[in-house]
C-alpha cells in the first residue's frame, strides 16, 4: 500500500464543525488519510515537502455540465431561454459520445489544475463522462440529463438508470450516480413519478434545476398553482436525497421546505450572473440551515470551472447586494466549497474535510506567489487573493493527479488537440 507524507505545512484543519489553520504532517495511506500531527515519520514513504505551501481539501463543484466546456464562448451575452433554445439545444442535438468523452476530458483537466477533486455532472453520454472521469482520476457523482419532449418513450430515463447499473460504485469507488430530471418545467408530473420509482428501486437520489429564472417560476405557478419548491414537494420528490441546482427565485417558504427536507443547495454565482438569472438568496439559506455547496455550471454559461473564482464571487456579490460587508465571510465560504459541497451531494462522510480516517482527496496550494505576500490570513487569501492556477499538486483518493502543475494521469496536449477537433466538429 503507497504511502505519501505531506511534511511541514499549513493545512486547512476541520475540528469541531469549524475550519481553521494548524501546522503539521499529513500522512496518507492508500486512499484513506491515516494520521494528521505533528512530527510524523516513516520510512519509505513518498515524501511531498509542504514548505511555503497551504494544503487543504479538493474543492467540491456540486453542479457541472463537463462536456459543454466544447461549447465555451459559443453562445455568449444571452438569455436563458434563447440562449437554450436557439443555440445550446440545437448544438446538442448533434453530439456524438466521442464529443462528450473529450469535452468532459478537457473539463477534467481544467477542474484539476484549479483545484476540483469532486464534481457533480448532469448532461448525456454519461457512461462516456464515467468512462473519461476513470481515466483521468477525479471523482463524480453522475447523472443522465432527462428533459421530457427529448424522451416521450422514456429511453433516457432506461440510459440513467443504466448508467446506474453498470458505475454506481466504480472506480475503485470514485463514481457515484443520481438520476438526472432537468427541471419542473421540462418534465410532467408523471414523468417525474417515474423518475422517482427508478430512483427508489435503484437506491439513488436525485439531481434537478430549480427555480433558474423568474420565467421558470411564472410558468409554474400558472400551470400548477404553486412555486416549484412546492410543486416538487406535493409530488413528493423530497422525501429522498436531492441536489438541487441554482434555488434563485425561491420565497421564504420556499427555503422552509428545502430546510425541512433537507435538500442540498446548488449556488451557481458565475452562470446565474452572467445569464442575469439574479443572485440566490445564500445568506438566508445558511442562516435556515440549509446545505447550500459551489457549483460552475457548464462552461457555456460560465465560462470557466475554476472553483476559486466561484468563491470569490460568491462572497463579493452577496456581500453587495445585501449591503453588508459581513454577509458570507471567507471561512463560510470556503466550507461552501469544500464540506459543504459534500453535504449536498451526500458524501461528507468520505470527503470535503482533512481528517484521519477520511478519503484523501488534497490539494496543495503554492503560497510562494507575490499575491499572497504579506502572509496575513490564509484562509482568506483562499477566497479573496488565490487564483486556481496557485494549485500545484493534487490528490484524489490517494493518487498524485497533477504534481508541480503537471498531470499525471494523462498527455495534457492530446486533450487539447482532442477538443478542438470535436468543437470544429460538433459545429
Amino acid at each position: 500500500m503507497e504511502k505519501i507524507l505531506i511534511k511541514d505545512c499549513q493545512y486547512l484543519a476541520f475540528r469541531n464543525n469549524r475550519i481553521s489553520v494548524e501546522d503539521g504532517d499529513i500522512l496518507i495511506s492508500g486512499n484513506i488519510i491515516e494520521k494528521i500531527g505533528r512530527n510524523v515519520s516513516l520510512p519509505g514513504v513518498k515524501i511531498i515537502e509542504g514548505k511555503d505551501s497551504f494544503v487543504m481539501p479538493g474543492l467540491v463543484n456540486t453542479h457541472s455540465h463537463a462536456a459543454m466546456s466544447l461549447l465555451r464562448s459559443y453562445a455568449d451575452d444571452m438569455e436563458l431561454k434563447p440562449w437554450l433554445e436557439e443555440k445550446i439545444w440545437p448544438a446538442e442535438e448533434n453530439l456524438k459520445a466521442e464529443h462528450v468523452y473529450w469535452g468532459s476530458m478537457l473539463a477534467f483537466l481544467e477542474m484539476i489544475k484549479s483545484g476540483t477533486t469532486t464534481f457533480a455532472d448532469m448532461y448525456f453520454y454519461m457512461d462516456d463522462v464515467a468512462e473519461a472521469a476513470i481515466k483521468i482520476g477525479i471523482r463524480g457523482v453522475l447523472a443522465r440529463g432527462l428533459i421530457q419532449f427529448t424522451d416521450p418513450e422514456g429511453k433516457n430515463l432506461q440510459e440513467n438508470i443504466d448508467l446506474i447499473e453498470k458505475y454506481h460504485k466504480k472506480g475503485d469507488g470514485r463514481i457515484t450516480c443520481l438520476i438526472g430530471p432537468h427541471a419542473p418545467y421540462t418534465t410532467s408530473p408523471e414523468y417525474l413519478q417515474k423518475v422517482m420509482a427508478a430512483a427508489d428501486k435503484q437506491g439513488v437520489g436525485i439531481h434537478i434545476h430549480i427555480s433558474e429564472t423568474k420565467q421558470e417560476v411564472e410558468d409554474v405557478y400558472k400551470e400548477h398553482g404553486v412555486s416549484p419548491v412546492e410543486y416538487l414537494e406535493k409530488l413528493g420528490l423530497f422525501e429522498r436525497h436531492v441536489v438541487a441546482a441554482h434555488c434563485v427565485h425561491v420565497s421564504e417558504k420556499d427555503m422552509d421546505i428545502l430546510k425541512k427536507h433537507n435538500v442540498g443547495v446548488c449556488h451557481n454565482p458565475g452562470s446565474n450572473l452572467k445569464l442575469a438569472s439574479g443572485i440566490a438568496p445564500v445568506p438566508i439559506m445558511l442562516e435556515k440551515g440549509i446545505n447550500v455547496g459551489i457549483g460552475t455550471d457548464g462552461a457555456s454559461s460560465n465560462n470557466n470551472l475554476n472553483m476559486f473564482e466561484e468563491m470569490h464571487l460568491t462572497s463579493l456579490i452577496h456581500k453587495g447586494h445585501n449591503l453588508n460587508p459581513l454577509i458570507l465571510n471567507a471561512r463560510e465560504v470556503l466550507e461552501m466549497a469544500t464540506i459543504g459541497g459534500a453535504k449536498v451531494l451526500g458524501l461528507d462522510h468520505e470527503i470535503g474535510s482533512l481528517e484521519e480516517g477520511k478519503k484523501a482527496d488534497i490539494i496543495i496550494i503554492d503560497l510562494e506567489k507575490p499575491h499572497f505576500y504579506p502572509k496575513a490570513d490564509l484562509i482568506s487569501n483562499m477566497v479573496y487573493s488565490a487564483q486556481g492556477s496557485d494549485v500545484k499538486t493534487v490528490i484524489i483518493d490517494g493518487k498524485i493527479v497533477m504534481e508541480n502543475y503537471k498531470l499525471t494521469t494523462y498527455d495534457e496536449k492530446e486533450i487539447l488537440i482532442k477538443s478542438e477537433e470535436m468543437k470544429k466538429d460538433l459545429l
